[in-house]
């Protein structure tokens, strides 16, 4: 049996790969459970309509019962009206020849006019994941705007980063990832990130008697910092 209401989902980007793998999961039930009646709105630019259309159509035809309801927009305003959970996935990629520092100023603006809309018309118990890059800085623009909303709500994707860390500490020391505890990465979402294991466990002894100085600088750091780009290059 169900429980009863409907949770609405919103998630932008919503044309995007990202975005694409994300949309099956949530309407499927596997965000929130199978008994959670869902409706699930999706969020991307004017010129991306088409191809949202294409995307409600394959959810529609997938037949899934905890979707109730499938709403494509190019509206900030119907995009975050009474929304539960956001994912921001959507944000302007990094072009060539682009400095890091113009990709903050575009997607800054971006942020801005989402953190208002969820702001004035989300859930007052709204929870928010920033995926768009860079995602701290993203993260912490979309809460500041959106004023009303308790800042605890929001998060942003480098929780990957976490577990990129805390799985390569578990491969090298041939043991199970619930087995590292107590790892951080300081940084932005981005090549500069930090993977720090000062203070990190392995099945309950320091990190550093576990592995050795020469493979955490050599080959752990790099791998956390670069392994987005790995994987894309390896996809290809």
């Amino acid at each position: 049996a169900f429980s009863s209401g409907v949770k609405t989902v919103t998630v932008t980007g919503g044309a995007g790969q990202i975005s694409y793998s994300l949309l099956l999961r949530i309407a499927s039930g596997a965000f929130l459970g199978p008994d959670q009646r869902i409706r699930l709105k999706i969020l991307d630019l004017p010129f991306m309509q088409d191809s949202l259309k294409g995307v409600q159509m394959e959810l529609h035809d997938c037949a899934f019962e905890t979707l109730d309801e499938v709403i494509v927009t190019d509206d900030l305003t119907t995009a975050f009206k009474d929304t539960d959970y956001c994912f921001l996935v959507g944000s302007k990629p990094r072009g060539p020849g682009m400095e890091r520092g113009d990709l903050l100023k575009d997607n800054g603006k971006i942020f801005v006019g989402v953190g208002q809309a969820i702001n004035d018309n989300a859930s007052r118990d709204c929870k928010t994941i920033v995926v768009g890059n860079p995602a701290n800085t993203n993260c912490l623009i979309c809460a500041h705007y959106a004023k009303d909303i308790a800042k605890k709500n929001f998060t942003a994707m480098t929780r990957l980063d976490h577990n990129r860390a805390a799985a390569q500490l578990a491969l090298k020391a041939n043991t199970n990832v619930s087995n590292v505890k107590k790892v951080a990465v300081w940084g932005n979402h981005s090549p500069t990130m930090f993977p720090d294991i000062k203070n990190t466990t392995i099945n309950g002894k320091a990190a550093r008697s576990v592995v050795d100085t020469k493979w955490e600088t050599e080959h752990f750091i790099p791998v956390v910092q670069q392994r987005g780009a790995a994987i894309i290059k390896a996809r290809k």
